[in-house]
């Protein structure tokens, strides 16, 4: 009697390994199709309804003013980004800072933490137009509405992650002589830095929603810009293709923020050769 085959082994277990085209099918066919729906349910009932296109324009009439006009949307769409990069790294600098001093000492926990949430409850509206008047119609004002977006969720996210260091590794290695430097470079850091990277994906979205309100307030160029033109003069399918673009800059920033993730901390994901996700 012959024995029964033993099942092959497992395939190893590649961190960097991309989803096989099955994987991308289950990730991605679901909001496409809900998208794809929402889109046509829009058109007929557009259509249907008679609504005038400076109300409410179909699909077809966005997709259009995006093919007419998109010289002058990605021209603005380009001064957004720059100050949504820029505006970002800004954020980062600071959060991550902010954040160290706070893990640093509980005096200055007591001294800046307050201060860190106090940031988010200052209206960006209201402080936007000051900026203005401060700094001029350059790309200084959105920078800095664009960093004080971003800031907060990197520097209570880094601060969390700092907190999350298992005690006892950090007992342990006290025990065995290593200095506040050594604990921060092998516990603390490698703890705190999923912490960072949620932040930093939350903060790269939000950054692009405070340099609208930026150039909403004062710009020259931008797509906030842009859409505060197009809405005084009824051209309502450029502003949903403004709109659009910003969702798709939001999204592919994201997108980027979570590669480099990815990439840093290769063991927060592993992908089994097959395109079953862990």
């Amino acid at each position: 009697m012959t024995e029964p085959l033993a099942p092959p082994p497992p395939e190893p277990l590649d961190p960097l390994l991309p989803p096989s085209p099955a994987g991308w099918l289950r990730s991605w066919a679901p909001p496409t199709l809900l998208i794809a729906a929402f889109l046509a349910v829009w058109e007929t009932a557009v259509r249907l309804s008679g609504t005038p296109e400076w109300l409410l324009p179909p699909p077809s009439a966005v997709a259009r003013a995006m093919v007419e006009e998109r010289g002058l949307l990605l021209a603005n769409a380009a001064a957004t980004l720059v100050a949504v990069l820029v505006g970002f790294a800004v954020a980062l600098a600071a959060g991550l800072l902010v954040a160290l001093l706070i893990d640093a000492s509980p005096t200055l926990d007591r001294a800046l933490y307050p201060l860190v949430v106090a940031s988010q409850t200052v209206p960006v509206p209201a402080i936007a137009p000051l900026l203005l008047i401060w700094f001029g119609y350059g790309l200084l004002p959105k920078v800095l509405v664009t960093a004080l977006v971003g800031f907060f969720p990197i520097a209570v996210n880094t601060v969390d992650g700092l907190r999350a260091a298992d005690r006892e590794t950090l007992a342990m290695l006290r025990a065995f002589g290593a200095g506040r430097g050594q604990q921060f470079r092998l516990v603390r850091l490698p703890a705190a830095l999923p912490a960072v990277f949620s932040g930093a994906r939350i903060a790269i979205a939000v950054c692009v929603i405070g340099a609208v309100f930026g150039e909403f307030v004062g710009a020259t160029a931008g797509l906030g810009y842009l859409m505060t033109r197009a809405i005084a003069q009824f051209q309502t399918d450029r502003v949903i293709a403004a709109i659009g673009l910003l969702s798709v800059m939001g999204i592919g920033l994201f997108g980027a923020v979570a590669l480099v993730e990815r990439l840093v901390l290769p063991w927060r994901r592993f992908v089994v050769r097959g395109g079953t996700d862990r």
